[in-house]
């Protein structure tokens, strides 16, 4: 079983019209899409997150019930708002703005998280928003000492958000605790180049590895990168033109934390994932929105 703990919050996704710009309520959030194509991939699936009293709350909740999950916690935050992130789209590739002061993603209480009742719990996959606030990091560190007590494999995607932290090198700052603690570790091939500081792909792969770890790089177009102890490769993807490319990364890691969790990881297992995890993502942008039914 995955469990998958972070922000759920509403894509609004903006289109121009003779009228000005109108938006669309999509559910999202990175966490939460993973969830979604992990328990689309095959796997036992549970998600946590939190949303405010408010009718944006209300809607992603009917809708994360839809998808069936073997585990649901959507815990409810009287005193504050659902996050939104506004998104507008250009050739299909997304510009985001988030409509994030004290809204309640990043405020999720770990004693309300029934982890006795996860019997068969292999990986915890960590958000990263919620590391811009301090709540958040108090909490993400506490998810990490639970991986630990419970012995169970931890996962975090940077998703690398510059607008939502002060400067540079805070964003780095919040996110390389979790980076150096995580057995497995999503970057894109910008976020890689952005969170060590070096242009040079290889050099920068061995800034950030560390032993007995998976690492994968998404490189648009190119596929996917992967680095596990020994082995390393580059599995190439399929060539669409994009609709939106909102979530196309989650459904990528999603996907193939579903195809390697329970299993001895090895070259063939990741990069069979990986396949796997290439179409996940391709087939993504080609609706809107980052999860469907």
């Amino acid at each position: 079983m995955i469990l998958s703990i972070g922000e759920i919050l509403a894509d609004m996704i903006g289109t121009s019209s003779n009228q000005g710009m109108e938006f669309k309520a999509f559910v999202g959030g990175a966490p939460f899409n993973v969830a979604v194509n992990a328990l689309q991939a095959g796997s036992k699936v549970g998600f946590c997150g939190r949303v405010g009293l408010d009718p944006i709350g209300r809607f992603l909740t009917t809708e994360a019930e839809k998808f069936g999950f073997n585990y649901l916690n959507i815990q409810n935050d009287d005193e504050r708002n659902t996050t939104l992130a506004f998104v507008t789209l250009t050739d299909g590739e997304r510009d985001f703005a988030f409509y994030r002061h004290d809204t309640a993603d990043y405020n999720i209480e770990l004693s309300k998280i029934d982890f006795d009742g996860l019997k068969e719990l292999n990986i915890i996959h960590l958000g990263s928003l919620m590391l811009s606030e301090k709540n958040g990091v108090d909490f993400a560190n506490k998810v990490v000492e639970k991986a630990k007590e419970l012995g169970v494999k931890l996962s975090f995607d940077l998703n690398f958000r510059m607008d939502i932290y002060k400067d540079f090198d805070s964003a780095v700052k919040a996110y390389k605790p979790f980076v150096e603690c995580a057995d497995v570790v999503k970057f894109s091939d910008d976020e890689l180049v952005s969170y060590t500081g070096i242009n040079d792909f290889d050099e920068a792969v061995n800034k950030v590895y560390k032993p007995n770890t998976i690492l994968v790089v998404t490189l648009g177009s190119k596929g996917s990168f992967y680095r596990y102890n020994d082995c390393t490769g580059v599995i190439p993807t399929q060539k669409v033109k994009p609709i939106d490319t909102t979530g196309a990364g989650d459904a990528f890691f999603g996907t193939f934390l579903s195809n390697i969790e329970g299993k001895a990881w090895n070259k063939e297992v990741i990069e069979t994932a990986l396949v796997k995890a290439n179409k996940a993502g391709a087939d993504t942008t080609q609706f809107l929105g980052a999860v469907k039914l």
